[in-house]
């Protein structure tokens, strides 16, 4: 039976589904089958992270419409073989219930390891039904008191409706700011919030690059390697976090540091 976990953010702009394609690319390199699910209708964008808007057939409306079975509307991705995503559709779409994409959920999850539920931003409708179909969260925010500031609602929010298995993601983090103190840290995050960090991942032109081609990150990035190390720990209980302030450490870190000020 597969875990099902809502990657939801309770801000837009924080990297969410750039976060929910990337733990799905590196949670199937380790060999687990995944399915992502984009419940962020009207809005959604994971087709487009994944590179597979050109292979929608079927979307989830058309399963909940009945016009094909949930295993039709499946695609299956370029690179990895075990990674599949449920499509969202881009019209604007509210007429049905939580219940019908749970049992959607419910028909296809002997089937995988995981299955990662894009959830909208913010806290309307479209967020409750997202986290309606989870067992388990994970919280990505960025080192900015604003994004915290919503982390901590939507923790409440999930709270109460029994989800306690909750882990955060802090994405876009700079090791060099953080270090200066012009940047909130990792501890600092971590105690605001009070849940246990499950990744950090470092700011990385790798994935903007991603955002416009669709696709995986190149295996040579430092966003790569943040994911790797995030799907390890969720997969494998490997107790690792990427440092982002490792190399702006010491002496030699201190030069980068002044470098990327002056330039």
């Amino acid at each position: 039976m597969a875990r099902k976990i809502v990657v939801t953010s309770g801000k837009g702009g924080v990297g969410k589904t750039s976060v929910c394609a990337n733990l799905g690319y590196s949670l199937a390199a380790l060999g687990a089958k995944v399915l992502m699910l984009d419940i962020d209708i009207g809005l959604n964008n994971l087709d487009v992270v994944l590179g597979v808007e050109n292979k929608i057939v079927y979307d989830i409306i058309d399963v909940l419409d009945g016009k094909c079975r949930p295993k039709q509307a499946l695609i299956q991705d370029f690179f990895q073989s075990n990674l599949y995503v449920l499509p969202s559709n881009h019209t604007y779409y509210t007429d049905f219930q939580p219940n019908r994409i749970i049992e959607v959920i419910n028909s296809l999850e002997n089937e995988f390891d995981y299955i990662l539920l894009d959830c909208p931003a913010g806290i309307e409708n479209g967020f409750y039904r997202a986290i309606k179909c989870a067992t388990e969260a994970i919280i990505v925010t960025t080192p900015h008191l604003s994004a915290l500031r919503d982390g901590d609602k939507v923790i409440s929010i999930l709270n109460a409706y029994n989800i306690t298995d909750i882990q955060l993601i802090v994405n876009r983090a700079r090791g060099d700011l953080m270090i200066d103190g012009e940047m909130l840290n990792v501890e600092t995050i971590k105690e605001y919030l009070n849940v246990d960090i499950l990744g950090v991942i470092p700011e990385d032109d790798e994935i903007s690059k991603q955002l416009l081609t669709g696709g995986q990150l190149s295996r040579l990035s430092n966003a790569f390697n943040s994911f790797a190390l995030i799907a390890n720990k969720l997969h494998n209980g490997q107790d690792e976090i990427y440092d982002v302030t490792k190399k702006y450490k010491g002496l030699f870190g201190s030069v980068k540091r002044n470098l990327k000020k002056i330039l």
